[in-house]
């Protein structure tokens, strides 16, 4: 190419690479056809020469920023791109390139400083004082400092429709010691606060930008993380930059990621085939071997902290809601292990607890209970239900969570449940839930790395993600009993009295836990699995 260009360039220049025929030669006779003019170049002959020059350096630039750009497939699109107001998991993908946390953890869930560089606890464990980064810009110049974690933490306290609020709602006040150093008082102990700031509530946002957007934030969200926001179309694509002022840009390779939306994982996978995508998350199960068999692919794979279930909005009318045993029965006409065999090729791990049954908080007095149509149906008749019991079943729109569906409804038919399958995108699913417009959900949770984070928005009363609208007081005094202590045998016993209450009531019926998987091209490196099935964009490089 480059040859091409020096040979065009050359002769629109009027310098061919070698004598026209017919041309004569400078001599005595004809010199003066050759004495030089002012400006023997045609004015369109120097445009067109400039052009090809700068359309050539622009096509090398543009490759350069092409090969720099991680094409990243995600199943749905994200709510609202705000720390404060979002739920998704999706939207944990690209806050994960946005926005910087206080803390983090390592693929061991040890917490490890980010933005906080150290931290310690009073002896009465009511305060927690912390040092922030020096340095820390957000994306638009403003500093991080002691003064932006007091607004923040602040603002997931007090901002309207706050997700974040149930999650540090022992804090009492925050206060501004110098800086770069904040300390936060507790109503009273609070174990699991660290934990909770390794995620969204420990997310820091410009102050200056959302007080200028307010209820727009989400639209044009400002934080401390290695990319800053470029563009958002609903349900196609976010686009995200390099923010060249970084604290740890050194680390940071890619110069632009664009997340694009991508519900089927059959297609999703054919993009990653075809080189459309360079990383895909949530890979089917069922396709991990035609991905392990292809040499320009790897796999990512670890078991998830949190879990999929099914949510009942106790709230409404009818025998599902009103009575215990009708769920009980619900839950014994299902077979998780033959779910896992059909729908998710085997890969992921049946479970009846909000930790999955190899975490060491899981209460090995409630096993996974077996499949057993005959007491099913025997409870049904107990309760004085008139079978077929018709229910509204809410699923995800997305293939694998309608297969599920199909799945449990032929279950749950042979023991007198009519489950009507309304398949809904995750936005429309979560209004749904949120408006307890929904009787039946079959509904995914990422999880976190303490179990409170797993429990205590869904189940505790009046929690902001009680969606079963759950409300039980031997349930909330185990809340506030491994809330109060860091005495790892004190919150064991409280998790056994939560699952005492919740596994014989049955707001949700938990099912599995997903094994997460990855796969992506062979020329990204740099990748690392993590329990939280969060990508760490800090060393990836596509080469």
């Amino acid at each position: 190419m480059a040859r091409g260009l020096h040979t065009m360039f050359g002769i629109m220049m009027g310098r061919p690479d070698r004598p026209q025929r017919g041309a004569c030669a400078p001599s005595p006779c004809n010199r003066a056809r050759f004495r030089p003019k002012k400006d023997p170049l045609p004015m369109w002959k120097r445009t067109l020469a400039t052009l090809v020059l700068s359309t050539g350096l622009a096509t090398g630039l543009a490759a350069s920023v092409e090969a720099q750009t991680l094409r990243f497939g995600l199943m749905e699109d994200p709510d609202a791109l705000d720390p404060t107001l979002a739920r998704t998991f999706s939207g944990r993908m690209v806050f994960a390139a946005l926005c910087d946390k206080l803390v983090d953890i390592d693929a061991k869930l040890n917490i490890i400083p980010q933005l906080a560089t150290e931290w310690s606890w009073s002896p009465d464990q009511k305060t927690l004082t912390m040092k922030i980064r020096d340095g820390v810009l957000f994306q638009d110049g403003e500093k991080l400092d002691a003064e932006a974690v007091k607004f923040n933490l602040e603002r997931h306290l007090k901002m309207q429709g706050s997700q974040r609020r149930g999650e540090i709602a022992a804090i009492d006040s925050v206060e501004v010691v110098d800086p770069l150093t904040v300390k936060i008082n507790l109503k009273t102990p609070f174990a699991p606060l660290l934990a909770q700031f390794t995620d969204r509530a420990g997310m820091m946002v410009s102050p200056k930008a959302a007080q200028a957007l307010g209820d727009k934030f989400a639209s044009a969200p400002v934080c401390a993380g290695p990319f800053k926001f470029v563009e958002r179309v609903a349900q196609d694509r976010i686009v995200v930059e390099k923010f060249d002022n970084y604290w740890n840009k050194d680390n940071i390779f890619l110069k632009r990621i664009e997340f694009k939306v991508i519900p089927d994982t059959t297609v999703r996978l054919t993009n990653l085939r075809s080189g459309q995508l360079d990383l895909l998350e949530r890979l089917a199960p069922t396709d991990l071997p035609q991905v392990q068999s292809d040499s320009k692919l790897k796999i990512g794979m670890a078991y998830e902290l949190g879990y999929q279930t099914l949510l009942l909005n106790l709230s409404k009318d009818g025998p599902l809601a009103k009575n215990a045993k009708v769920r009980e029965a619900l839950e014994l006409s299902i077979d998780r292990d033959a779910i896992n065999q059909v729908v998710f090729n085997g890969e992921f791990l049946p479970g009846n607890q909000w930790v999955n049954p190899k975490n060491p908080n899981y209460v090995s007095a409630f096993p996974i209970p077996k499949r057993d149509v005959a007491k099913a149906k025997a409870l049904l008749k107990e309760a004085g239900v008139t079978t077929p019991l018709v229910v509204n079943f809410t699923v995800f729109s997305d293939n694998l969570s309608q297969q599920s569906a199909q799945v449990i409804q032929a279950m749950a038919k042979e023991a007198g449940f009519d489950l009507k399958i309304q398949a809904t995108d995750f936005g429309t699913a979560l209004n749904l839930a949120d408006q307890g417009n929904y009787d039946l959900m079959l509904y995914n949770w990422s999880g976190r790395p303490d179990p409170d984070g797993n429990t205590y928005n869904f189940l505790a009363t009046k929690a902001p993600l009680n969606y079963p609208r759950y409300s039980n007081e031997k349930a909330d005094a185990a809340f506030q009993a491994e809330r109060q202590n860091n005495d790892p045998e004190v919150r064991k016993a409280a998790w056994k009295d939560l699952a005492t209450q919740v596994l014989a009531d049955r707001p949700l019926i938990y099912l599995y836990h997903r094994k997460l998987l990855w796969a992506y091209s062979t020329k990204l490196t740099g990748f690392g699995d993590y329990p939280d099935g969060l990508v760490r964009f800090t060393g990836l490089k596509l080469n």
